[in-house]
C-alpha cells in the first residue's frame, strides 16, 4: 500500500512538474522583434511567409513583382556572403535555412504553435520530417534532376533516389494526417515545397502518390496558404525551371 502511494505521488508530482515546465516554456516566450523577409517568388522564402500567416504575426515581405534578378539584388545588399533565399531579419539577426528561421521564431516566439508536444510521438515525427524536407528529400530531387537533365536514365538507381523518398513520405501519409502527425505543423510546411518541385518538375508521377496529392490539395487549403501566395506569389510561379520530358522507369533497388 505504501509503495503504491509513493508510486502515485511521484506520477502525479511528475505530471504536475510537466505541466509546469510547459507553462514556463510559454511565459518565457520573448515578444517577437521585427520580422523582415527576403523573398523570391516561388521558392523557399516562401515557407516563412506562410509561417507568418499562420502565426497571424507581422511581418515586411522584400522582393520585387516579376523580377528574380531585382529580388536577389535585395538578398545580395543585406546578405552578400551567402545571397539565397530565404534571408531573414530578426531584429538584428540575418539568417538563412528556412527549418533553422521557422524553429528559431518557434521556438523564441511561439513554443506553444504549430509544433507538437516535446514528449510525445509526434514531435520525434514532426522533427524528423523538418529535417527529411531538406536533407533528403530536396537534396535528392535536385540530384537527380540536374543529372537526368544531362544524362537521362533508362532505369532508376538501384539505390535511394527521388521516386523512394517520395514514397517514403506517401508511407506515412497513409497512416498519419499531417507529417506533424494529429495536426498540422510546421513539418507540413518544410514538406510543401519539396513535394511540389517533385511532382511540378516531373521527378515523380504525381499519380503514384495518392496520399501526397490528397495532403497537398489540403495544405494548399488552409486559409493561412491561400494568403501567402496572394501575397508571395501573387502573378504564379515565375522562371520555372523546364520540366523532365518523362519519369525514368523503375528499377529494382538494394
Amino acid at each position: 500500500m505504501i509503495r503504491l502511494l509513493l508510486v502515485t505521488t511521484c506520477l502525479l508530482l511528475s505530471g504536475y512538474a510537466a505541466a509546469q515546465s510547459e507553462v514556463a516554456a510559454k511565459a518565457a516566450a520573448s515578444a517577437m522583434p521585427e520580422i523582415t523577409i527576403y523573398h523570391l517568388e516561388g521558392r523557399r522564402s516562401e515557407r516563412i511567409v506562410w509561417l507568418m500567416e499562420e502565426l497571424n504575426a507581422p511581418y515586411k515581405l522584400v522582393f520585387e513583382r516579376g523580377d528574380l534578378a531585382g529580388s536577389m539584388a535585395n538578398i545580395r545588399a543585406v546578405n552578400p556572403d551567402v545571397p539565397m533565399a530565404p534571408t531573414v531579419t530578426i531584429g538584428n539577426l540575418v539568417l538563412v535555412e528556412s527549418g533553422a528561421i521557422i524553429e528559431v521564431l518557434l521556438n523564441r516566439y511561439a513554443p506553444d504553435k504549430l509544433q507538437p508536444a516535446l514528449d510525445t510521438a509526434d514531435y520525434a515525427n514532426h522533427l524528423m520530417w523538418m529535417h527529411f524536407a531538406e536533407g533528403s528529400l530536396a537534396a535528392r530531387l535536385f540530384s537527380d534532376y540536374r543529372a537526368w537533365r544531362i544524362d537521362p536514365p533508362t532505369e532508376r538507381s538501384r539505390f535511394v533516389d527521388s521516386e523512394a523518398t517520395v514514397q517514403y513520405a506517401e508511407n506515412y501519409l497513409a497512416k498519419h494526417p499531417w507529417f506533424g502527425g494529429a495536426e498540422f505543423s510546421s513539418a507540413d510546411i518544410m514538406m510543401m515545397f519539396p513535394l511540389n518541385v517533385a511532382t511540378g518538375l516531373n521527378i515523380v508521377d504525381e499519380a503514384q502518390f495518392p496520399n501526397v496529392a490528397a495532403w497537398k490539395k489540403k495544405a494548399g487549403a488552409r486559409p493561412a496558404y491561400q494568403r501567402m501566395l496572394a501575397k508571395a506569389r501573387p502573378d504564379g510561379m515565375i522562371g520555372n525551371l523546364p520540366k523532365l520530358p518523362k519519369h525514368a522507369p523503375a528499377g529494382p533497388r538494394t
